[in-house]
């Protein structure tokens, strides 16, 4: 759990990144020069934090910290920040730009997901909150849009995507089980673990020695095996973990922190991101795996978090911009957000 010390400076560097528009990577396919527009006419409401899916999960950042620390001493600049975009006008804007031709595949998953796993969030806080609940209400037709075409695309997918970056199939689907066990989005859930056990049920000795790759902010089988404790029950996930687990000298390599030689790299700078996923899914393991590896998994997540916590709040924008959202993850959560 993290302090009050580091939810502030957290919250600092969140507030920071929703207010800064520029620089901006849209993802877009252009039908014409009318498409042209600056990211805050096609985005009225995640038009900051270099991109549209960072802006999403900066956002989750201040509702998570709101939810944690309610009278941190950024909670007012949070709140009326929140006041000022998560509106009900900006949520349509959004979607006019999502129904656009060409946007199918817009930020799918990885966005998808973190929109979804935003809107539980500000329905836990809603419960207590009662500025909570407009924004709340306000980003829920986006949410429900996004959840829609989840279900949609799910069963088309034969193959996941087992990358270490956004296409991850697994870390969607763990961040979109938040919103179907916060919401009881039943239909959504239901596919979710019919999925995970159609790509990830029969897989053997993982091949840990392969990761990670250069770019990687994730460990593709760390997180196949978090969603899997998630979906199956704990006797099941023992079997499967037997089966799945790395060879002990693999293994070794989810243990200790990569190592990264430019944090000032917008792309080498992900490996910092999967330190703390690292740490954040040691979390969701601790208590699934037994023996020997308990231990070094706890020691493992104090090392992963000792590397990189900090390059959080301090650094160049190419990492301060998301990174929040992934110290948060890996200090906040044990089982699940």
């Amino acid at each position: 759990m993290i302090d009050r010390e580091s939810a502030t400076a957290l919250a600092a560097t969140a507030l920071r990144n929703v207010a800064t528009e520029y620089p901006y990577k849209l993802d877009q396919v252009l039908a014409g020069d009318r498409d042209v527009r600056p990211p805050r006419d096609l985005h009225p409401v995640f038009h900051s934090s270099y991109d549209w899916h960072s802006s999403v999960h900066m956002h989750w950042t201040l509702a998570r910290l709101l939810r944690l620390f309610p009278d941190h001493p950024h909670a007012d600049s949070t709140r009326r920040h929140f006041n000022e975009r998560v509106t009900a006008q900006g949520i349509c804007g959004e979607l006019a730009t999502l129904a656009e031709p060409h946007r199918s595949t817009f930020e799918r998953p990885y966005g998808w997901a973190w929109v979804l796993k935003l809107a539980a969030e500000l329905h836990r806080l809603a419960i207590d909150d009662a500025d909570a609940r407009k924004w709340s209400d306000a980003l829920a037709p986006l949410a429900r849009a996004l959840a829609d075409r989840f279900i949609e695309y799910l069963p088309r997918v034969a193959y996941p995507t087992r990358a270490g970056t956004h296409g991850n199939s697994a870390f969607a689907l763990m961040l979109a089980l938040d919103y179907c066990e916060t919401l009881q989005h039943r239909a959504l859930h239901r596919l979710i673990a019919e999925r995970a056990n159609l790509w990830f049920g029969r897989d053997r000795r993982y091949p840990a020695d392969y990761e990670p790759s250069g770019e990687d902010f994730l460990s593709n089988g760390m997180v196949e095996a978090a969603l899997m404790c998630r979906v199956i029950d704990g006797c099941s996930f023992a079997d499967w973990w037997n089966r799945f687990e790395p060879d002990p000298n693999a293994m070794g390599r989810w243990l200790q922190p990569v190592e990264f030689s430019d944090a000032d790299d917008p792309k080498i700078v992900h490996l910092h991101g999967l330190n703390l996923s690292r740490a954040w899914c040691w979390q969701q393991l601790l208590h699934h795996v037994a023996g020997e590896l308990q231990p070094l998994a706890r020691a493992s997540i104090d090392r992963h978090l000792q590397a990189s916590l900090a390059t959080a709040t301090h650094g160049a924008y190419v990492g301060t911009h998301w990174l929040a959202s992934f110290a948060l993850l890996a200090t906040t959560e044990q089982t699940m957000g």
